[in-house]
Formats: C-alpha cells, structure tokens, sequence
C-alpha cells in the first residue's frame, strides 16, 4: 500500500477550494437528499404541498387579475396558463432564495466542526427547490391538456430558461445567505422582499403592459427576463419577448451571480466562528 503524504501549507485549501467542490460532491447530494426527505416526510399531503401552492395561487391570479381587473393575455394563450407559464420560474426563484438564505444557519453544527467547501450548502437548498419546480411543472402539462393548447418549437429552449432561473436564484441566495449569517435580521427581511416581489413581477399579469419608456428599468428585476423567457418558451407564438430588456436582466443576473460568490467567498472564513 503507497504511503499519503499529508502537506501543510498556508493557502492550500485556498487554491484548491474549486477542486474541493467536485471532491465533496458526495456531501452535496447528501445534504440535498436530506433536505428533500425532510420537507416531506412528515407532513400530511407530502407531495402535494408542491403542487396545492401553485394552483391555489394561479386560481387567485386568474380571478384577480384576469376577471376583476381585465388585464390582457398574451396573445390567445389562456389567461390562466399565462399565468402558470410565469408563476413557475417565480415560485423556484422565491423558495430559493428563502432555503438558501437560511441554510447556513440551518447547518451550524456541520460548519463548526467540520472542512468542507460552503458553498455546497446554499447550492444544494437551491437544488431542492428545483426538485419543487419539477413537480410544480406537472401542473402545467395538466393546463395544456385542458386548453388543448398545443407549444410550438420554443418549447424546446425552455431548458436555457430554467438555467437561466437557476442562475437567477443562485447569486443572490450566496450573497443574501452570507449577509444573513453576520446580521441575523435578514431572516426577517426575507419573506418580505418575496412576498413585494411577487407583486412588482409580472407573475399574475403579462409585462407587455409595462409602458414603452419603462421597460428596460422595470427588467432591472432579473426575474421578469426569466417570465418572459418561460412565456415565450411555453407559449409559443403567443408571447414576444422584449429583446433590450431580457440582454438586461441577463446582465444583471451576471452581475448578482458575481457579486454573490464574491461576498460569500469572503466571509466565508468567518462563518463557523459567527454562528
């Protein structure tokens, strides 16, 4: 048997942090996995919890929106679908950004005694909401058989759009989940900041209404680019997107992705003395 030789070297893990992340990919699945076991297992439903919130919550969005205040479709898609089509991306985006703000905190025992790159931790609360997305997407092949509508070719892009809402979601999870380790008062700011943007997204209504001369501020919600991308994969035909604008939310989706590993890469030393 070859002996190992175990180096000490100041920066070591450092330099080999990136390496780090593909050599503890077991850990990552774990915590995933556990993530995903636990949220269910004890709840009644189960599953369906998954899909009960985002039905309940296009059926509101029709109501309101479509039948009360008449807001317009897109195209002749079902104002109902419309809303699905971008209450998808939204709820991956919200629930996210809500697991992983709090799964540092969530860890603590694990990060105080143990090496391992931290970035897997909010990555993997990332994961588990997608596994939410996939389930929640049932729904939708429910709508269309329904309606009887049929997607054109763009529903063959929706996989860059989901990877775009995961990217979406990754940046400001790393960045909020490091501010929210140092200042405990974000666990509070959260549920508010989803719960605004819910409403300042164009989840329940189309972003065509947004007038002309506004648009491109409007997109610097990374989130309406990702809505817009789902409509006119889903919708086909019956849905445009705003081209200066979704270039724009991908800049800032970049830019948030930067800045969020940037913050979280240098607080991440401190974290296991901070909780």
């Amino acid at each position: 048997m070859n002996p190992h030789t175990l180096i000490i070297e100041p920066g070591l893990a450092e330099r080999h942090y990136w390496r780090d992340l593909w050599r503890y990919r077991e850990l990552f699945y774990v915590l995933a996995w556990r993530d995903i076991s636990v949220r269910y297992k004890q709840t009644i439903i189960g599953l369906a919890w998954a899909l009960i919130r985002p039905f309940l919550t296009m059926v509101v969005f029709t109501v309101v929106f479509g039948k009360l205040a008449k807001f317009p479709s897109e195209g002749a898609a079902p104002y109902a679908l419309m809303v699905f089509a971008g209450l998808l991306p939204w709820q991956f985006f919200s629930t996210a950004l809500s697991e992983s703000s709090n799964s540092l905190i969530g860890n603590a025992n694990l990060i105080s005694k143990v090496y391992f790159p931290r970035l897997i931790v909010p990555t993997a609360a990332v994961v588990v909401s997608f596994v939410d997305f996939l389930i929640s997407f049932a729904i939708l092949l429910v709508l269309m058989l329904w309606y009887r509508f049929l997607p054109g070719w763009q529903i063959l892009t929706l996989p860059l759009f989901v990877v775009m809402a995961f990217l979406a979601s990754l940046g400001p999870g790393l960045w909020i989940t490091a501010l929210n380790v140092k200042y405990r008062d974000f666990r509070y700011i959260i549920p508010f900041i989803v719960q605004f943007g819910l409403y300042v997204s164009p989840v329940g209504f189309s972003s065509a209404i947004v007038p002309e001369q506004w648009r491109l501020l409007y997109s610097l919600n990374p989130v309406v680019g990702v809505i817009d991308g789902f409509r006119w994969a889903i919708l086909g035909g019956e849905s445009t997107i705003y081209l200066p604008g979704f270039l724009f939310s991908w800049g800032v989706i970049a830019f948030f992705l930067w800045l969020g590993i940037r913050q979280f890469r240098r607080m991440e030393k401190s974290f296991a003395d901070l909780i």
